[in-house]
């Protein structure tokens, strides 16, 4: 059974570590804070992610329909910061195809989110294509700025 994702202390705790390893520059390269404007509140709201590289960059929401998913799906424009530098790109949700391969990378690369996902990371991308609608994945578009150095 596939456990559903709650804010408790202990991840807010991890969160508030990983935004502090993400904007000192010590995280892995592949983390940014993800900061868009509230749909409700109309303030930034900033979140840690991790961009999947594949060709292009994408933004996996490994939880589903999480709160920062709604405002991108709204926003359909982002705000990535790391290390005192930001880059605003524009995103666009893909459809179970494109966001196949890049949820079976992102299962493979970060496996603390595997009891999230309803199959294993050495499953087809077939399965991946299944499970697609449950996990948003957005395409970061090419901005103006050169993206932020690997």
């Amino acid at each position: 059974m596939v456990r559903k994702y709650l804010l408790t202390p202990g991840r807010r705790l991890a969160n508030l570590a990983v935004r502090l390893a993400i904007a000192a520059g010590v995280a892995p390269r592949h983390y940014y804070m993800l900061g868009v404007k509230g749909r409700r509140s109309g303030r930034m709201i900033f979140t840690p992610v991790w961009c999947v590289e594949s060709g292009a960059r994408y933004l996996v929401s490994p939880y589903g329909d999480v709160n920062w998913v709604k405002n991108v799906r709204l926003a359909n424009e982002v705000t990535l910061r790391r290390a005192g530098r930001s880059e605003t790109v524009r995103v666009a949700e893909v459809g179970p195809q494109e966001s196949a391969p890049v949820l079976k990378t992102y299962l493979t690369r970060i496996p603390i989110t595997q009891p999230f996902f309803d199959i294993r990371p050495d499953a087809p991308l077939e399965a991946f294509a299944a499970e697609a609608p449950r996990h948003p994945v957005f395409r970061i578009a090419a901005s103006g700025a050169k993206p932020f150095p690997a």
